[in-house]
């Protein structure tokens, strides 16, 4: 009777663990983990282009994305038909396009633009703080008019040159070229094809 009666208590024990709110409990999700790396902003300066636009898109593309040239009277090029330079109607301050027989091949930005590169570089950020994010990537040439501090940085995204002051020629090419004042800082920025190493707008 004893033995009996102790299994039927160890029973009832075992029935009311079972249906206690721990047991019935769904276990938690897991958090999700976060991102190693923060998304790029997707209006960032970055070798293919600037929001909307994408390096090789023609002029009528451009304008329907951005608006026409926004001083249609002013002169961007020695011939317009050939490479032509201005800022489309609806695009930030500072901001230029370059179209090359009728395809966008740069876009370039200057104060007062506050526009960012895909790694976080401006009009004013120092050429030291670049150097040191790209390392290896970053090449640097000897400003055309200006002494040292003031160079060019080149970070070539594809087919960069062979050696660091060769001229790149292929069209499929993108870069990014960070153009240092006499104060060691960006003055201007360059994104897109071999045109971003022309010094004198088209040339």
């Amino acid at each position: 009777m004893i033995r009996l009666a102790t299994t039927a208590a160890a029973s009832l024990l075992l029935l009311a663990a079972c249906n206690s709110p721990e047991s019935t409990k769904a276990p938690e999700a897991e958090a999700p983990a976060a991102s190693a790396t923060p998304a790029v902003d997707a209006n960032a300066l970055t070798a293919d282009g600037f929001g909307v636009l994408r390096i090789g898109m023609t002029k009528a593309e451009v304008d329907a994305a951005l608006g026409p040239d926004s001083d249609p009277e002013a002169v961007g090029g020695a011939e317009p038909e050939v490479c032509d330079q201005w800022r489309p109607e609806r695009a930030p301050d500072g901001l230029l396009v370059m179209v090359q027989d009728g395809v966008l091949t740069r876009i370039s930005v200057s104060a007062p633009s506050t526009l960012k590169t895909d790694r976080g570089f401006g009009v004013g950020d120092t050429a030291q703080a670049i150097k040191a994010a790209y390392g290896g990537a970053a090449v640097s040439q000897p400003h055309k008019y200006s002494p040292a501090p003031a160079e060019d940085i080149f970070v070539w995204a594809s087919g960069g040159p062979a050696t660091p002051d060769a001229w790149v020629e292929n069209a499929a090419a993108r870069g990014v070229r960070y153009e240092i004042d006499s104060q060691g800082r960006v003055g201007a920025i360059h994104v897109g094809g071999p045109a971003i190493q022309f010094v004198e707008g088209c040339a």
